[in-house]
């Protein structure tokens, strides 16, 4: 279905370059945060260029902008993109490539295939990252209809601008919750960037996501008891970093021997006083742990639990455990995917069946609208940061995948 396509590569990794440039870093990184001067304008140029490309663009309430190819049918619509914001100092590829893709997507079914059966839409949302505000998904989640008002009236970004100010700075408003979310909506698929290794390590081209991750998150806290480094002899110790090292030892032991797609990550880790002559008498550290299946989750953090119990008994140390993050895992539509493996399959793209380690808008529709997601793979598996990229050679594949998603679920019957 997908013909070739004559510097496929050339023109997504430099539209890519060109987004950019809206927010462009000193240090060679992109900061295009929510609402900022940077996002407007990189918003307001998105919104030209559907315009050039035959598409109907427009804003909604909040800032996601959306570029409509029409269909026969109006009341349906396949949605297409990823987020348009940023971490700070991040990459040039993360939400971008899936706006970029998209657009040169629609441009291509818009040229070889004319008007499709329903309405073939791109999106540029508006956020996900929560770099700028303490909260993530805002325009996803005003996509769907899980967007509250009145947790965003209150909330302020790290020099303490007010969101509702900063919104209305940006040209944007509130939606009239009683319209509700769309109902014309009858898929969703997102091609990004793999934030991982394992395509490249592989290999393979095309990562077609059947599954993103759930999550637990936790923030221990080890109380044993200060004391003098010299005096205090070994046995009489409530040593805290003793104490939580076996259990980080024990902790990533047990997630090893259980295998992927489990993971377990110990990121941050706090001694108290802190000081070469002092037995420490507090830690805090976290842990973060992801799999595929709920019930696998739920099982490794009871097992987790219970030893870290167990071994602060053992050090006479009190344990404070924080359970503050339980996303369930959230499974790609079945019959869309299989969508995807056929066009992948009929373009004789190498491609791969595998899930998610991150989160992505995906997550958000899914519950509510049949949705898929699109790998690519990035150097290294490096993301949030400068460093991040994919070769243009393998965007181009992420597209040709893409073209093909879109052209089944649009132009089909």
């Amino acid at each position: 279905m997908v013909q070739q396509l004559d510097n496929l590569a050339e023109e997504t990794a430099g539209k890519l370059e060109w987004l950019a440039g809206f927010g462009k870093d000193p240090e060679g990184g992109v900061s295009r945060l929510l609402y900022t001067k940077e996002w407007v304008e990189g918003q307001h140029a998105l919104k030209e260029w559907m315009e050039n490309e035959g598409l109907k663009a427009r804003f909604d309430d909040i800032g996601n902008l959306f570029g409509t190819l029409t269909g026969k049918n109006t009341n349906e619509t396949v949605l297409t993109g990823s987020h348009v914001d940023t971490v700070t100092n991040g990459g040039r590829f993360d939400g971008a490539y899936g706006i970029v893709a998209g657009i040169i997507a629609l441009k291509y079914l818009k040229k070889h295939f004319g008007q499709p059966v329903r309405n073939i839409e791109i999106v540029s949302m508006a956020e996900e990252e929560g770099s700028r505000f303490p909260y993530s998904f805002w325009g996803s989640k005003n996509i769907v209809g899980l967007a509250k008002r009145e947790e965003m009236e209150s909330i302020k970004d790290f020099e303490g601008v007010p969101f509702v100010e900063a919104m209305k700075n940006a040209g944007f408003g509130f939606a009239d919750e009683s319209k509700g979310p769309r109902k014309d909506l009858k898929a969703f698929v997102e091609v990004h960037v793999e934030q991982g290794s394992v395509l490249e390590t592989e290999k393979i081209a095309i990562g077609v996501v059947n599954n993103i991750v759930g999550q637990r998150r936790y923030t221990v806290e080890i109380t044993g008891e200060a004391n003098h480094a010299g005096t205090t002899p070994m046995g009489y110790r409530k040593d805290a970093v003793f104490a939580a090292s076996q259990m980080i030892h024990e902790i990533i032991s047990m997630a090893r021997k259980t295998g992927d797609p489990l993971v377990t990550t110990v990121g941050k880790f706090e001694a108290y006083p802190n000081i070469v002559n002092v037995v420490p008498g507090k830690v805090i550290f976290t842990i973060d742990v992801r799999h595929t299946d709920k019930e696998a989750i739920i099982s490794f953090t009871e097992q987790m639990t219970a030893r870290m119990q167990d071994i602060s008994k053992e050090h006479e140390v009190e344990m404070d455990i924080d359970m503050w993050m339980d996303e369930d895992p959230v499974p790609m539509d079945q019959k869309v995917v299989e969508l995807i493996e056929k066009q992948c399959k009929q373009n004789g793209l190498n491609y791969k069946l595998m899930h998610s380690g991150a989160g992505h808008d995906s997550q958000i529709f899914a519950p509510v609208v049949p949705t898929a997601m699109l790998f690519v793979p990035s150097l290294k598996g490096i993301s949030h940061n400068p460093a991040e990229f994919t070769e243009p050679a393998d965007l181009a594949e992420g597209v040709k995948a893409l073209i093909g998603a879109l052209y089944e679920l649009g132009y089909k019957e």
